[in-house]
């Protein structure tokens, strides 16, 4: 008789009509599965006994086969596998017998061999494995061909063949106990960290490829004995062959560590493997920096890397607009740019925005995309930055645009269709979140909404470690702890200690009254003569639109207004300078258009004249822009600049009588720093750092604080980026690096460069070109004198004394406000501004003009908001409330926990059958409200892998409540980690009460129809949820994401894991 498991009859159904009470079966197939046991088990259980031969070579090494096919997933998704495994387990313990067949011998045929005690005997032979479709249970594509015979002689001559391989011990061996083995992983306890560990190792399988140090490195260059390899700590190294792979495989990385997590070293590193290749390499940073990359190339007593003889060019970002002249050694009319084989781009953010300026030549962007890297040798890019996204999500393009060259598909074998649209895209569902009111501005909020291929972007191409990130996943015994951070100080002194001078909210009211219109020289050109000037000075950009010149004026008077603020605030000696200044430039004005006689010029129009040309100094006025005094509206000006004069005159008059003696700011600061010079917060350290955003307010303390302290045998230096340094201290170099060193000696190594000099400087008074990329970390103790604007610079300006290996036990912040409530201050603020209209080129190149004054308070009160955190505690960059983080973006932490722990259970992992589950009591507090399930699925059928909108695929995770709810749909895959996490890492026990109970609850597995509701809902989630994400992307250009056999249901989705959560 003839069996297809089709019209033609089913094996299983055969083989239940032939199974008797004592039957003996005698079975040859390639591997079987429990719901293959399933389906006989009712006639299974009665039989005699069974010789189970089985011939995959596998079957004792991969679990999953006994664990079912994917035809069998309707069934795994009763969740009922652990009860069927146990019972599988019982009836072959007690009946069976199972040898499997040498792997050199093939055996290709199933056979199948029922002896009964009437003779009723039945042999099959085909090709139908014991497993649910070999029956004929399920639905399959493949096709089936088996004979059955009943008569005496053919079952007969078919059991003798069976028995002839079977006690033929040179081809098989018995493995029942690695069968039972196996099945007893189907249903043993698993520990919730397991099941944690055993959901990431599926998630991440495919990109956890081990980072092998010896396969991303080639052993020949010499890498591991060089000098800046063997200063690295542990997560540095790990950094630096990340960035390598990276490099290799994607021709460029950005390395967003935090603040103080020594990205320079990391960046020196690479940059010596790649030298090791012979490969050129250029490092381009901000002019500020610029000698703190010179230093490692020049044979210098101060250079601790000098063994390692780094030989790369140096030149500054603004270099890049410059066609001649020499920027250092390099002479630009002659320099090769093309010829680089890797670039190191130091504070990459700078490079966020394109230049939309038609007229002027290519923005710095352009040509290092279009001249540097697009031309000659293939160029590799390595970017440094803290902070490469900031509110624009967008401003990652351009930084990944130097990785492509431009190319917009770059990505898409890793699964990203094209970048500007995952960019774009997200950037639209940021602009969402910044519209939502602070309550519901959170990070998490954001998570949700983004889609998740941004995070995959983010995932090829940075590393981005937070220093909770390196305390956790590394021994930081090796590299010694962060000091702790104190309670910030907050002094608001009035300015003058007689009390005399104005309240800031007077001097406020007359410096809106100023027009500043010596800056505005275009308003008051003639009307008729109007329309030349807007041919000369009007800037078209790229999309056609016009930037008006004039706008841009009104742009600078509002700028000028809050610097004259800014510097109020900053100390009152910088506002007097200031104005002092402003008051000349009129005065002067004022005598040049007195003086000028229109008579003397024959007409001529400003579209002709060269404005470069000496001929013409004394006809024209403005700085960048030029006017024909001749053109303008003199008594309108005059009358305005006379205005202004009178004014300024006011204030100036005001601020000249607060001298020294009385600044009472800056008695507050002498205070302090005698008090921590007495009462130092760690033994015998003086040191002090005093940080100011204006270079006339830093000197202004040089000359008061440093006469002052000298006299107690206290050193002081001032450092500014325009080079004025000055110190008491005894040294012939005052350049940056020398005086740094002699403040920071230890943490610069100063033992090893001059073994000669004594003593240090304690008191360190500088602006803002400090604030990145040193480590000044023998210093405990920071001063802001004036609050920047911007959270982030606060933060950065800490960061060189709030470093890791720092010898201070303890760091103190102090910081001065303006004396007022701060909402009041940003009120000022905003009401200097005036309603401003900006010209608003964003990344994409899409230019609009838009009224920001609404914007702009919401912005405002956000500050505020972060403001008042940095009154009360130290944060971290990505702490700072409303800041997204780049280490939120990425699955880093969750990778790196695997990596851990794949170390030591690499193989258990992999022999892990899927389904598998835990309980775990919550007593998270933050998560306290979280009871339910956590399903992890894996999507089965391909067509639906829609790569560029959910790059987790196929694998999806979602969490629902008691109620079955699902309240956190598996966009939300970051956030559910997040939780899964904390629920079960380091939670390694069996509570084996938890599963008693839960057993009780289920009936030992076999009502479990609340969790299958719960799966189906999941599932329901997800095909809903791509839904939606499939109809969004109808609207949203590029595509859509709506396959046209979009999936129905639970076949389409494998149970991987779920933790029950009580």
């Amino acid at each position: 008789m003839f069996i297809d498991n089709k019209k033609k009859g089913k094996v299983g159904q055969v083989l239940k009509q032939h199974l008797e009470p004592n039957s003996k079966l005698s079975i040859i197939s390639s591997y079987f599965t429990i719901y293959g046991f399933k389906e006989l088990s009712q006639e299974l259980k009665k039989i005699d006994s069974i010789n189970l031969l089985l011939t995959d070579a596998n079957i004792t090494q991969d679990i999953s086969i006994l664990y079912g096919e994917i035809e069998d997933t309707k069934y795994k998704n009763l969740l009922d596998q652990k009860k069927i495994a146990k019972e599988c387990y019982e009836w072959l313990s007690q009946k069976a017998k199972i040898r499997q067949l040498d792997s050199k011998t093939n055996f290709t045929f199933s056979t199948y061999n029922i002896e009964n005690k009437d003779n009723n005997n039945l042999a099959i032979q085909g090709n139908s494995n014991f497993s649910t479709t070999g029956l004929g249970v399920t639905a399959t594509n493949s096709l089936f061909m088996n004979t059955a015979v009943t008569d005496f002689e053919s079952t007969k001559d078919l059991l003798n063949n069976f028995n002839e391989i079977w006690n033929n011990k040179t081809i098989v061996k018995d493995i029942k106990e690695d069968i039972l083995k196996n099945l007893e992983n189907i249903f043993k306890y698993n520990s919730p960290q397991f099941v944690y560990f055993m959901t990431l190792y599926n998630i991440f399988k495919d990109f956890v490829e081990e980072l092998d140090e010896d396969k991303i490195i080639k052993a020949k260059t010499g890498f591991k004995d060089t000098l800046v390899w063997n200063k690295l700590y542990n997560f540095q190294k790990d950094g630096v062959i990340g960035a390598i792979d990276k490099l290799e495989k994607y021709n460029g990385c950005i390395i967003a560590d935090s603040v103080g997590l020594g990205k320079t070293f990391e960046a020196l590193a690479v940059i010596k493997y790649y030298e090791l290749r012979n490969d050129r390499v250029l490092v381009l940073c901000p002019k500020k920096l610029r000698e703190n990359w010179t230093l490692y190339t020049v044979n210098d007593k101060r250079n601790v890397l000098n063994k390692d003889r780094f030989n790369y060019d140096v030149l500054n970002h603004t270099d890049l607009s410059r066609a001649k002249g020499y920027s250092g050694e390099i002479n630009l009319s002659t320099l090769n740019w093309s010829n680089y084989d890797l670039i190191v781009i130091d504070e990459s953010h700078n490079f966020r925005n394109t230049s939309t300026n038609k007229k002027t030549s290519k923005s710095r962007y352009a040509f290092l995309l279009e001249e540097v890297l697009q031309k000659g040798v293939k160029t590799k890019v390595l970017m440094l930055s803290a902070t490469p996204v900031n509110n624009r999500l967008n401003d990652l393009k351009n930084q990944l645009y130097f990785v492509t060259e431009g190319q917009d598909e770059s990505f898409k074998d890793f699964g990203i269709k094209s970048i500007e649209q995952t960019l774009r895209k997200a950037q639209n569902k940021f602009n969402q979140w910044l519209e939502l009111p602070n309550s519901d501005r959170t990070t998490n909020n954001l998570l949700d909404k983004l889609n998740f291929d941004y995070f995959k972007l983010l995932d090829l191409i940075t590393i981005a470690r937070s220093r909770k990130h390196i305390t956790k996943y590394y021994n930081t015994k090796d590299i010694g702890k962060f000091p702790e951070r104190l309670k910030p100080i907050n002094h608001k002194p009035d300015i003058d200690t007689l009390n005399q001078f104005p309240a800031l909210s007077e001097i406020n009211k007359t410096i809106r009254k100023l027009t500043l219109c010596a800056y505005s020289p275009l308003k008051y050109v003639l009307p008729f003569k109007l329309g030349e000037y807007e041919e000369k000075y009007d800037i078209e950009t790229h999309s056609g639109s016009k930037f008006k010149q004039i706008d841009r004026e009104n742009s600078l008077i509002h700028l000028m207004r809050v610097n004259l603020l800014k510097r109020m605030e900053s100390s009152i000696n910088s506002f007097t300078l200031t104005v002092e200044k402003l008051l000349k430039r009129n005065e002067d004005l004022l005598k040049m258009i007195e003086s000028h006689n229109s008579s003397e010029i024959s007409e001529m129009s400003i579209v002709d004249i060269d404005i470069e040309d000496d001929e013409y100094a004394d006809r024209l006025i403005g700085n960048k822009v030029k006017v024909l005094i001749s053109d303008i509206d003199k008594i309108k000006w005059m009358q305005d600049i006379q205005n202004d004069i009178l004014k300024l005159q006011e204030l100036y008059n005001h601020a000249k009588q607060v001298t020294q003696d009385r600044d009472l700011k800056l008695q507050t600061l002498k205070n302090i720093i005698s008090n921590k010079i007495q009462n130092p917060i760690n033994t015998n350290n003086k040191k002090i750092i005093i940080f100011t955003a204006f270079a006339d307010t830093a000197m202004y303390l040089y000359e008061s604080i440093s006469k002052e302290f000298i006299k107690h045998n206290i050193h002081s230096c001032l450092i500014t980026g325009s080079g004025n340094n000055k110190t008491t201290f005894d040294t012939k170099d005052k350049d940056l690096n020398s005086l740094l060193t002699h403040f920071s000696p230890v943490s610069k190594e100063r033992e090893k460069i001059d073994i000669q000099t004594q003593g240090e400087i304690d008191i360190l008074i500088a602006t803002d070109c400090i604030s990145e990329g040193q480590n000044l970390q023998d210093c405990d103790y920071l001063v802001n004198y004036d609050i920047h604007w911007n959270p982030v610079r606060i933060i950065q300006r800490f960061g060189r004394v709030d470093r890791l290996g720092s010898k201070n036990e303890k760091i103190q912040l102090v910081n001065f406000w303006a004396n007022m409530e701060l909402d009041e201050y940003i009120n000022l603020e905003s009401r200097v501004s005036g309603r401003m209209v900006l010209l608003d080129v964003s990344a994409t190149g899409e230019e609009n003009v838009i009224d920001v004054s609404n914007q702009e308070m919401n912005d405002l009160s956000y500050r505020a908001k972060q403001l008042k955190e940095l009154q009360t505690q130290v944060v971290d960059l990505e702490d700072v409330s409303g800041n997204i983080s780049i280490t939120d973006l990425t699955l880093n932490d969750f990778r790196m926990d695997l990596m851990n722990y794949l170390k030591e259970h690499k193989n258990t992992l992999e022999k892990t059958p899927l389904g598998i589950n835990s309980i775990v009591k919550n007593q998270v507090e933050e998560i306290q409200d979280k009871k339910g399930v956590i399903y992890c699925l894996k999507m089965l059928s391909e067509q639906n892998n829609n790569k560029d909108s959910y790059s987790l695929e196929p694998y999806y995770l979602v969490y629902v409540d008691e109620n079955n709810e699902v309240k956190l749909p598996y966009s939300n895959a970051k956030n559910i980690l997040d939780i899964y996490k904390k629920l079960t890492l380091g939670n390694d026990d069996i509570q084996s009460e938890l599963f008693k109970s839960f057993e009780n609850e289920t009936k030992d597995y076999s009502n479990m129809n609340h969790y299958v509701e719960g799966l189906q809902n999941s599932i329901e989630s997800i095909i809903g949820k791509k839904d939606e994400r499939g109809l969004d992307s109808l609207f949203s250009g590029g595509g859509t994401n709506i396959t046209s056999n979009s999936f129905t249901g639970s076949e389409d989705f494998e149970i991987v894991s779920y933790l029950v959560i009580k």
